[in-house]
């Protein structure tokens, strides 16, 4: 199976996972009494629309070199990482609103069957986590990247909101708006991973210089070929999930 046909096969399974939790955080946010719990439900929706626009992205980049576009249309991949990115600050965002109006706002304490559900959440974000972005290493997706740590992001959230549940349970009266805090905590987090997403994906636009273990493996096999002496520059930018390479050698 080829690089783009993997990332997308992943993809669709990020878009199946991110809309079966998006209903079940709303249902167990809805009769559970937890406000925190709903508002993870609108990160998972925003979550949908994210892995719809990775998925886009992935099947355009697959096009063929063409002449308008010599080196293919893999430079999309990034374009996409942004607007993911920018869902996430959005999630985060919104997160932060709904977390701050609760905060304000008498409410029942969380149902305590709640946790349960958070717990396996945790533990299915978690391992989406892990097979996404292991895909991502795999076929060297920036937005397939991306699209994991919106899993990761998810994670962190429901284990802030399970914190904050905890809490509220235990505690009792005077805590009921401990999940909120936790989860206005939560949206902060995510905010710090969006910066580490986007830098790199930034980098990959501006054709920067960051494949030093890759520059040294090209030179080294050049010195393979016969009549090579050695390499006077090489030069790596990479498009989508391909890399370019500008290499100048001198000969005997």
């Amino acid at each position: 199976m080829t690089n783009e046909l993997t990332a997308i096969k992943t993809t669709y399974f990020s878009l199946i996972s991110n809309t079966c939790l998006a209903i079940i955080k709303f249902l167990a946010g809805f009769f559970g009494n937890s406000y925190a719990l709903i508002a993870d439900a609108i990160e998972s929706t925003t979550d949908i629309f994210s892995s719809l626009l990775v998925l886009f992205g992935l099947k355009y980049a697959k096009r063929p070199a063409d002449e308008n576009h010599p080196y293919g249309h893999g430079k999309i991949e990034p374009l996409i990482t942004f607007l993911v990115v920018a869902f996430l600050v959005i999630s985060a965002v919104i997160i932060a609103h709904e977390s701050i109006q609760n905060i304000q706002t008498t409410h029942e304490t969380t149902k305590a069957w709640t946790l349960f559900v958070l717990g396996a959440i945790i533990l299915w974000k978690e391992t989406s986590y892990r097979i996404v972005i292991k895909k991502s290493k795999e076929t060297n997706s920036s937005s397939l990247k991306a699209d994991a740590w919106h899993h990761r992001s998810d994670a962190i959230t429901s284990v802030m909101v399970f914190i904050g549940i905890t809490i509220a349970i235990i505690c009792g009266k005077g805590y009921e708006t401990a999940d909120d805090w936790a989860a206005l905590f939560a949206s902060a987090f995510i905010l710090y991973n969006s910066y580490l997403i986007f830098r790199p994906a930034l980098g990959e636009i501006m054709d920067e210089q960051l494949y030093d273990e890759l520059m040294t493996e090209i030179r080294k096999k050049s010195l393979e070929v016969d009549g090579v002496m050695g390499t006077e520059k090489c030069f790596i930018r990479k498009a989508g999930m391909k890399y370019n390479v500008d290499l100048r050698h001198s000969r005997s």
